[in-house]
């Protein structure tokens, strides 16, 4: 999230006035976008697989699904991996309904696609959109996008070898390459768990009276509540690719939108591909993440803000070398709302941050801001440009009656950097950064990294200490090794990621820029 949101009103050019210049994300075009940059180390081989005898031929028709409004036969569309035929979903899923995997048949997101109406901050539960391993749903418009909304579910469960797709119809057609982009809108999910940076301004953050409006959504889209167990559904083995809708600048649509979700959702498993802008954002919410990859995000990698507390471990996140490609982290806001609570308390394990772009609007590859916490831990970070950046003095408060712990802890996290390794900004020396950092155990801003394949650990990430993630939350698992990935032996992210130019995920993974296998 940019420091200070922009409201999407009738007139955009009078929101774009209050954005600064570091806030302005990527201009995204609805297009591909073209940036050269060398390959990643190894590269692996983005072709389709398919030989001509096993291309996709199209289903005789649209399968019956239990939604009143039917599934809309939209016809074939064709592409390398062969012909499918394209069922368009409903605008609305009013009762629980299930998209199934059937040969030859791909599910289209026409615009915006709600599952249920708004229940309000609080209430009963609504209905459940489920959606089956290996089924693959694009976006056929630049503006298409999923929308659960709030005390609805959805269950998208893949596996690791029948991972779960949503895409852009350019690559259903085989026209994107490694650096398209922003091509459909993406995924959300808006909750009822706690927010802040209410949008009445009379409502007290995380309260029922709190909510707050999706970024990139002329019609309501509201999230927020009370409950912080919410149950916005699952979603495991599942990769988004090519999104990020661009309304205007700073209002924008990620390949995930996690939206005031609660710690009761479960989202496990997530590839996010060449989003136009961030890779995934939290809003608030309580919701755990496990096992996350996010590759060629153009924008921030991580972006958490407005009060979320959650876990999240075991994370590869790969920028490009060039473009917009900003922070690998962004933590919170610098607003006139940083008192509020519940206060950003962002907790990170096991993560390999790979940070190719050697200019960045953020100035670093992370950047926490505003009056957060954040405790990051067994973290390896590589970039050509600075480290780590500390933006306002509220950063380094502490401050009980508001909920702030202190500064950022970091322990057991070691960073290969720049000609700098640490940048303060809005009051904050260069001394306090180093002297926040170097407080922590195990950790060093002078790391010579040897990682393999892009984000395996090598003999030097092997022989630093770790941490018990534990002593830090005890949601997290117990791991003895920094990174996200111990070493050849731990394959995690196989099968169910896809390859790219930016990130090569090993022979068991399709290339991102083609369609596995549906016949």
């Amino acid at each position: 999230m940019k420091a200070v949101r922009c409201v999407v009103a009738a007139a955009v050019a009078a929101a774009l006035a209050g954005c600064g210049a570091e806030e302005i994300s990527s201009g995204g075009t609805g297009g591909n976008i073209t940036i050269n940059y060398p390959p990643a180390e190894p590269t692996t081989p983005t072709t389709p697989t398919n030989p001509s005898a096993n291309l996709v031929t199209p289903a005789g028709g649209c399968p019956t699904i239990a939604n009143p409004v039917a599934l809309r036969d939209d016809g074939t569309l064709s592409g390398p991996t062969g012909e499918y035929r394209v069922c368009s979903l409903p605008a609305r899923i009013t009762v629980n309904t299930q998209l199934n995997r059937l040969p030859g048949v791909l599910y289209a997101l026409d615009g915006r696609v709600d599952v249920g109406t708004d229940l309000g901050p609080s209430g009963a539960a609504g209905v459940t959109l489920t959606i089956d391993p290996g089924v693959i749903i694009f976006g056929k418009t630049g503006t298409s996008w999923l929308a659960v909304n709030r005390g609805n579910r959805l269950s998208a469960v893949g596996t690791a070898s029948r991972p779960i797709i949503f895409t852009s119809r350019d690559n259903v057609l085989g026209l994107v390459t490694d650096d398209s982009q922003g091509q459909w809108g993406g995924v959300v999910l808006m909750g009822r768990a706690p927010v802040t940076d209410c949008a009445a301004p009379a409502a007290t953050p995380g309260t029922v009276n709190c909510e707050r409006q999706t970024e990139g959504s002329v019609d309501p889209a509201l999230f927020g509540g009370a409950t912080p167990n919410d149950n916005s559904g699952t979603l495991d083995y599942v990769q988004i690719r090519y999104s990020g809708y661009v309304l205007g600048a700073n209002v924008e649509l990620q390949a995930l939108t996690l939206e005031g979700v609660g710690s009761a959702t479960t989202i496990r498993h997530i590839h996010s591909h060449n989003s136009s802008d961030d890779g995934f954002e939290n809003f608030g919410g309580r919701v755990a993440m496990r096992y996350i990859v996010v590759t060629g995000a153009d924008d921030d990698s991580v972006d958490v803000d407005t009060g979320y507390q959650g876990t999240i471990q075991f994370l590869i996140g790969v920028q490009k070398t060039s473009g917009n490609a900003d922070s690998m982290l962004e933590l919170d806001s610098a607003n006139a709302l940083e008192d509020n609570t519940p206060r950003t308390n962002l907790k990170l394990a096991n993560f390999t941050l790979v940070h190719k772009n050697p200019a960045t609007p953020n100035t670093a590859a992370l950047l926490l801001r505003g009056k957060a916490d954040a405790s990051l831990v067994n973290g390896i970070l590589t970039t050509p440009m600075a480290c780590l950046r500390l933006n306002g003095t509220n950063i380094l408060t502490a401050d009980a009656a508001n909920q702030k712990l202190g500064p950022p802890v970091f322990a057991s996290v070691v960073m290969q950097c720049g000609t700098s390794a640490f940048v303060g900004t809005g009051g904050v020396t260069v001394q306090q950064v180093t002297d926040v950092f170097n407080a922590g155990a195990n950790n060093s801003s002078a790391f010579t990294g040897s990682l393999t394949g892009g984000f395996v650990n090598g003999a030097n990430e092997a022989a630093r200490v770790a941490i018990d993630p534990k002593t830090i939350d005890v949601a997290f698992d117990t791991t003895s090794h920094v990174g996200a990935v111990k070493d050849a032996n731990d394959t995690w992210y196989a099968g169910w990621t896809c390859n790219s130019s930016t990130a090569g995920f090993g022979s068991a993974a399709t290339a991102c820029t083609t369609l596995p296998p549906l016949n």
